[in-house]
């Protein structure tokens, strides 16, 4: 069993649980777990049975190993509750792999980590080194790289194989920080265009007057000091433009966009000469479209041109439990970069985390980790450690919370304070047990408030 994309498996995650290897009919010949403390089968219990022998409650359309085998296309981040032999409930997330040799599919590759935390705060998990990246040469994002336990988040990531391989316009809408580009550059890295350029440009980052040349081009003796140069979609042609903030340019500069993308050409400034590109077009805003639209700031007839594929990327306040996920993810970052080794946060800024609305989303808690590792001094990222308008700003949420709907009766202040923490628990566990674990209800009591609260899917 040959020829496993070994970078794409390395940066699936940075810790595991365990790694099951099967051949092309499913039967497992490689199994390796560190999670024996609630999952204790042994080798010999495994090898040579699939996967389904070993969880009799699984079918072969809930296996990814079946799946991956059947399709031959890999599945990342899906997130399958197991049955142990002990009648014990697990939430894994999981990435499974085909295994090719010769174009033939010869197995699957299945590597998967805990995500009950209430079982597995002691598990010393394995780390993996990711490998380095030439300073030269940045390494773009894959689909691999996008970690989710959001349902809105993965159907985005299924999407994205699709999207990647047709020439649609691809328009991405997500507020400050959530990751347009990484999802940007996965659709570029996930098509047929991934061996040719994928040239980034932000709109907003450079002034009017310039952005037409940068887009299009000039030749020499257009205006004072300008030189035979090509434009972006030129440079770009065979491969992918991003245009990112779409919604700052000015409506004559999106009439001249439009008119480009539909036409296939651009014109160099001073030019009268048409030259044709061939690019994959993939914009983003930072505000709703159809809300750009209806106040003027975006063209209607730009906008429906470019949102063949539309994708909106929730923000991080409305993905809670991915909160965890990413935190460790950039511990682990920041632990490789600058040879510490912090364990994780304490209960206190778990809590704030869980708590905080996140306006500068991904990116606000990816710099608010970073800046406790340039303050830290023991294994847990503590409260004193985050950035002072950070706690400035999450204790004015809370007092703010304190003051709405005075007008309730205490019953009903009562009820809206218990539907907003039974909600928060569903956003940060994997299953109604965790739900139910963490709010020390039982089950009966949790499925009794779910239908009350109009919770119940």
């Amino acid at each position: 069993m040959s020829n496993i994309n070994i970078e794409k498996l390395l940066n699936i995650y940075n810790y595991f649980d365990g790694i099951i290897i099967t051949d092309e009919y499913a039967r497992i010949q490689y199994y390796s777990n560190f999670n024996t403390d609630i999952y204790d089968l042994q080798m010999n219990q495994i090898i040579g049975k699939t996967i389904l022998e070993i969880h009799p409650d699984m079918t072969e359309e809930d296996s990814t190993i079946y799946q991956v085998l059947k399709t031959g296309m890999p599945i990342y981040n899906h997130i399958e509750h197991l049955i142990t032999p002990h009648g014990d409930t697990i939430t894994n997330i999981c990435s499974t792999l085909p295994i090719r040799q010769g174009g033939k599919i010869v197995g699957a590759i299945d590597y998967g980590r805990g995500l009950d935390d209430g079982k597995s705060k002691n598990i010393e998990r394995h780390e993996i080194i990711l490998p380095e990246v030439s300073n030269d040469e940045k390494r773009m994002y894959h689909v691999s790289d996008i970690i989710t336990t959001s349902r809105e988040m993965n159907e985005i990531i299924n999407r994205i194989p699709q999207t990647a391989v047709t020439d649609s316009p691809v328009m991405i809408y997500g507020e400050t920080g959530t990751g347009k580009e990484m999802i940007a550059e996965s659709i570029h890295t996930s098509g047929n265009r991934s061996e040719d350029v994928f040239i980034s440009q932000n709109c907003a980052a450079i002034p009017e007057s310039l952005l037409e040349a940068t887009l299009f081009g000039t030749v020499k003796g257009a205006f004072t000091g300008a030189m035979d140069k090509r434009g972006l979609f030129e440079i770009a042609n065979g491969g992918t433009v991003f245009l990112d903030e779409l919604n700052s340019m000015s409506k004559a500069m999106q009439a001249k966009i439009l008119k480009a993308v539909e036409e296939h050409k651009v014109r160099r400034i001073g030019s009268d000469k048409e030259i044709p590109f061939d690019v994959k077009v993939i914009s983003a805003l930072n505000r709703n479209p159809i809300e750009c639209v209806d106040k003027g700031i975006l063209r209607s007839d730009l906008f429906y041109r470019l949102s063949t594929v539309l994708i909106e990327i929730p923000p991080l306040r409305n993905r809670l439990a991915d909160i965890s996920l990413m935190t460790n993810r950039f511990i682990a970052e920041y632990n490789r970069k600058m040879n510490k080794k912090i364990m994780g946060v304490s209960d206190e800024v778990r809590q704030l985390f869980f708590e905080y609305k996140w306006p500068g989303n991904v990116r606000e808690l990816k710099n608010c980790i970073e800046g406790a590792f340039n303050a830290i001094s023991g294994e847990l990222i503590t409260i004193d450690m985050l950035p002072s308008y950070l706690t400035t700003r999450y204790e004015n949420e809370n007092k703010s919370l304190m003051t709405i709907d005075e007008n309730l009766t205490l019953k009903e202040k009562v009820e809206e304070f218990e539907k907003q923490q039974i909600i928060r628990a569903i956003d940060s566990s994997q299953s109604l047990v965790g739900v139910a674990r963490k709010l020390k209800i039982s089950k009966q009591a949790l499925n009794y408030k779910l239908l009350k609260y109009g919770l119940k899917k």
